[in-house]
C-alpha cells in the first residue's frame, strides 16, 4: 500500500503544478519555443506552404503639427493702370492718314485735315523752341542789314534767298556778311549794278553754283532797275519773273520783305517732312504747297517754313534722322519713325605693356543703340522748285551682287 500513497502524492503535486501553469498562462501569452513538440498548432499567419510569413514592419506614427490657415486676399486692379516693371509698353506706330477731299452739296469740295495734325504741329514747335537751329540765327529772313534803308533791306533779302538755293545757311550767312562789309559803295542795288561779275563771284564763291548765281544776280539787278523802279516786286508773279526765282523763294521773299503771306514757302525740308508724316503723298515742292494751302490755317503759312527747316536741321535730318530724340516718335505720332536697334560691338584696347615688349590686350563688348535708316527713307534726290533750272537728280539703284 506504500506504493499507492506515493502515487497519490505524486498525482496531487502534478495537479497543483498544472493549476499554477494555467494561471500563469492567462496572464502571459504562450511563446513559441523550438523545444516544443512538432505537433504544436500552426500559427494562423503561416503561408500556404507552411512557412511563416514575415509580419510587415510597423510604421511610426507621424505627429503632424496643427495645420496653418493662410488667408488669401485678392484685389481687383485695372489692367490699364498697371505697367510691367521690366518692359514699358511702346505706343503703336501711327498710320499714314493724309488729308481727305469731301464732296459737299452743290459740287463744293471740303478738305479734311490729317488727324492729330495740331498735336504734331504743337510738339514740333515745342522741340524747335528747345533746340536752336542754324535757320534761327542765319536764316535768309534775318540776314539783311538792319542799318540800311527798307528798300536796301528788301534787296538784300532777295539776294540772300537766291544764294540759299542748294547751300547751307552757314555758308550763305558768311557770303552775305562779306558783301555787307566789303562791297564798294555798300551792299545795295546800285553797287551790284556797278561791280564786275568776276568781283561779285569772288564774294559768293563758297555757295553752291556760284557762277550761275553771279549771272542771275546781275541780270536781276538790271531787271529791277528797268522794270520795277529799282525795288523788288511786291507780287508773286513779279518775283517769279526774275531769273533763278521760283515759287518757294517768291513766297518767302514776299513774306519777309513785304510782310504779306500769300502762300507757303516749301523747300526740301517742308516737302520731305510733311510726306514723312503722311499728311500727303506729293512728288515735288509745288504739289506740297498746293496740298498744304488747301487745309492749313493761313496764320501758319509763314511759320511752317521756319518750323520745319529748323526741325530738319536738328532732329529730322535728311540722313540719319534722330527718331530717338523726337517726341513724335515717342508718342507714336510719326508713321516714319525709325526703331532703334541695339548691337554688340567688340572693342580691344592695350592695357599693359611688359618690359619684354609683350602686350596685354583687354577685350570688352560695348552695347550701342544704332538707328537703322533705309536708303529708300532718305529723300536726298528731291530738289527745290527754283533750283535754277537744274533737273533733279535721280538716285541710281545699286544692283545687288
Amino acid at each position: 500500500m506504500r506504493t499507492s500513497r506515493i502515487s497519490r502524492d505524486t498525482s496531487r503535486i502534478l495537479a497543483a503544478s498544472r493549476t499554477l501553469r494555467q494561471t500563469r498562462s492567462g496572464a502571459n501569452p504562450p511563446v513559441h519555443d523550438a523545444s516544443d513538440s512538432e505537433l504544436s498548432s500552426v500559427p494562423t499567419d503561416a503561408g500556404s506552404d507552411g512557412d511563416f510569413a514575415t509580419p510587415p514592419p510597423k510604421r511610426r506614427k507621424t505627429v503632424r503639427d496643427t495645420p496653418v490657415k493662410v488667408k488669401h486676399e485678392s484685389k481687383e486692379v485695372s489692367l490699364t493702370s498697371t505697367t510691367s516693371p521690366k518692359k514699358e509698353a511702346k505706343p503703336k506706330k501711327a498710320r499714314r492718314v493724309p488729308a481727305k477731299k469731301i464732296n459737299g452739296a452743290g459740287g463744293s469740295v471740303k478738305i479734311e485735315p490729317p488727324p492729330n495734325w495740331e498735336e504734331i504741329y504743337a510738339l514740333t514747335r515745342e522741340m524747335r523752341n528747345e533746340n536752336l537751329a542754324p535757320v534761327d540765327t542765319m536764316g535768309c529772313e534775318s540776314l539783311a542789314d538792319k542799318q540800311r534803308s527798307p528798300r536796301d533791306q528788301r534787296f538784300q533779302t532777295l539776294v540772300a534767298l537766291m544764294l540759299s538755293s542748294q547751300t547751307k545757311d552757314t555758308v550763305t550767312a558768311v557770303a552775305m556778311r562779306g558783301m555787307q562789309e566789303r562791297m564798294p559803295g555798300g551792299f545795295n542795288l546800285e553797287s551790284v549794278l556797278a561791280i564786275e561779275p568776276a568781283e561779285l563771284n569772288g564774294f559768293i564763291n563758297k555757295v553752291g553754283f556760284h557762277n550761275l548765281k553771279t549771272k542771275y544776280i546781275k541780270q536781276t539787278a538790271e531787271i529791277l532797275r528797268d522794270k520795277f523802279a529799282s525795288d523788288i516786286p511786291d507780287t508773286v508773279a513779279g518775283l517769279v519773273s526774275l531769273p533763278g526765282v521760283g515759287p518757294k523763294m517768291a513766297y518767302l521773299t514776299l513774306s519777309a520783305a513785304w510782310g504779306r503771306d500769300e502762300g507757303i514757302g516749301v523747300d526740301v525740308h517742308v516737302h520731305r517732312i510733311t510726306n514723312l508724316w503722311g499728311w500727303h503723298t506729293t512728288q515735288n515742292p509745288e504739289q506740297t504747297r498746293a496740298a498744304l494751302e488747301s487745309w492749313l490755317p493761313k496764320d501758319k503759312w509763314h511759320d511752317i517754313n521756319n518750323l520745319l527747316v529748323g526741325f530738319g536741321q536738328t532732329i529730322c535730318l535728311p540722313v540719319g534722322r534722330k527718331c530717338g530724340d523726337c517726341k513724335l516718335s515717342e508718342r507714336g505720332l510719326c508713321p516714319s519713325a525709325v526703331v532703334g536697334v541695339k548691337k554688340k560691338i567688340k572693342k580691344e584696347s592695350v592695357v599693359k605693356v611688359e618690359p619684354d615688349g609683350e602686350e596685354t590686350v583687354k577685350e570688352e563688348t560695348v552695347v550701342a543703340e544704332v538707328n537703322e535708316v533705309k536708303a529708300e527713307d532718305v529723300d536726298v534726290a528731291v530738289g527745290d522748285i527754283e533750283d535754277i533750272g537744274r533737273a533733279s537728280r535721280n538716285r541710281s539703284t545699286r544692283s545687288k551682287t
